[in-house]
Order: C-alpha cells, then sequence, then structure tokens
C-alpha cells in the first residue's frame, strides 16, 4: 500500500513538472488548437516587415542601385555567397531561396527582441517577445530544415540516398538514425538557449536602473542576435548540402 501511495505521488509531481512553462501566455483557439498569440504577432510584425523592404526596394529599380535597392542586392548577394559556400557551385542555386528566407527572418526576429521593448504593449495575459525566443519557433525551423535535408538528398541521389544509414558500416546504423533527430535539436535548442539567455542578461541588469543599463546592452544584445542568425543560417545550408555529397 505504501509503495503504491509513493508511486502516485512520484507520477503526480512528474505531471506537475511537465506542465511548468517559462512565463506566461495569451493563447487563442483556433479550432481544436491552442496557440501562442503573441508568438503569432510577433511573427506577423517580422514577416509583414520582410514583404514590405523588397516593394519599397523594387519600387524604382535602377542600372546602378542606391539606397534601399542597392541594401537588398547587397543582402541576396550575402545569402547566395553563403549558400554556395555550404554547398558548392553546382548545387546551392536552388537552395538561395530558402536560405534567403530563414536568414533573414531569424536575423529580424532576434533584433527585434534585442531592440524593441515589446514588453511595453500590454496583454491580458503574458508579454510579446521575439519569434525565436519561443521554443515553437526554433523547433519549426529546425524541421523545416531537417525536412529540406531529406528532399536533397532523395532529389539528387535517390533511394541510394538512405544507403547513407549502413555506411561505412551497418552496425552504425542506430547512430546514423540518431544523428538526423540530433541535428535539428541542436539547431532550435542552440538558436532558443542563446536568444533567451540573452534577453535575460540584458533583463537582469536593466530591472534596478532602467533608464541607465539600456544604452550600453542593446549593442551587446544586437551582435549577438546577428551571430545567431549567421550560425543558424550557416548550420542549415551545410547540413543540407551534406544531403548532396557523393552524387556524380
Amino acid at each position: 500500500m505504501y509503495i503504491e501511495q509513493l508511486r502516485i505521488f512520484e507520477m503526480d509531481n512528474l505531471y506537475q513538472v511537465s506542465s511548468v512553462e517559462v512565463g506566461q501566455h495569451s493563447y487563442w483557439q483556433i479550432g481544436a488548437f491552442q496557440v501562442h498569440a503573441q508568438v503569432l504577432v510577433t511573427s506577423w510584425i517580422v514577416i509583414a516587415l520582410l514583404v514590405a523592404l523588397p516593394i519599397v526596394g523594387a519600387r524604382n529599380l535602377q542600372t546602378i542601385p542606391t539606397g534601399s535597392q542597392n541594401f537588398i542586392e547587397y543582402v541576396l548577394e550575402f545569402i547566395r555567397d553563403l549558400t554556395r559556400t555550404q554547398m558548392g557551385e553546382e548545387e546551392y542555386r536552388p537552395w538561395v531561396p530558402f536560405i534567403g528566407t530563414m536568414f533573414p527572418f531569424i536575423f529580424v526576429s532576434n533584433w527585434s527582441g534585442a531592440s524593441f521593448p515589446w514588453r511595453i504593449v500590454q496583454l491580458p495575459h503574458g508579454e510579446l517577445a521575439a519569434p525565436t525566443n519561443d521554443i515553437n519557433t526554433t523547433v519549426a525551423l529546425a524541421l523545416l530544415t531537417s525536412v529540406a535535408h531529406s528532399y536533397a538528398g532523395l532529389q539528387k541521389r535517390g533511394f541510394s540516398y538512405f544507403g547513407k544509414y549502413i555506411q561505412p558500416t551497418p552496425v552504425l546504423l542506430p547512430i546514423n538514425i540518431l544523428e538526423d533527430f540530433t541535428k535539428p535539436l541542436s539547431l532550435s535548442f542552440r538558436l532558443f538557449g542563446n536568444i533567451l539567455a540573452d534577453e535575460l542578461v540584458v533583463a537582469v541588469p536593466v530591472s534596478p536602473v532602467p533608464s541607465i543599463v539600456p544604452v550600453p546592452m542593446t549593442p551587446l544584445g544586437l551582435f549577438t542576435s546577428a551571430i545567431q542568425a549567421l550560425i543558424f543560417a550557416t548550420s542549415a545550408a551545410a547540413y543540407i548540402g551534406e544531403s548532396t555529397e557523393g552524387h556524380h
């Protein structure tokens, strides 16, 4: 009887731990699903900015680019060079749009959290924050990268792509399968952990002297946010490029 009560107590504690959340969240009910409202709101704002910038930059195209057109072409060239470096000259072109979507979204999301005081916007529950400050966003980005990795391998190598799981020896099959799970986990948790830690590093000293500390701390947040976006995009391009290796 005592052992059964102890097991019930342990199960109850485990349930309580599994229901723990970081902060408070505002939810929307969409059909049978609950979604984080604040993540959707900030994501839509970031997407709106990313859509508006090319529209403004392409409004008056010139042979010699200036202003916003020059900036957009510089960003495109940077993303193209990044993708070419990681995937090779022959394979990179079809994946420039994918990396060119991932990198600006993560970059602007990270910078929005480091430069804009989302907390001044009052919500009934929870508070606004950068989209990449939510584990659901980073996991979704990592899963998209994982799907792109498998698609690229199947497209270039056919079913022989699955032969990588038994190389160099079939004994390594479980480890090779596990590797496909650990890579997206690494991508998602690295981005989420660093962005969350960056916001906490800024939030702790800001709380006692909010009018003084944000000024020197903001450049640190912007630098860290830019580095994390670059690391994710570089890792994603290298991960996808890895699946096309060995194709002739």
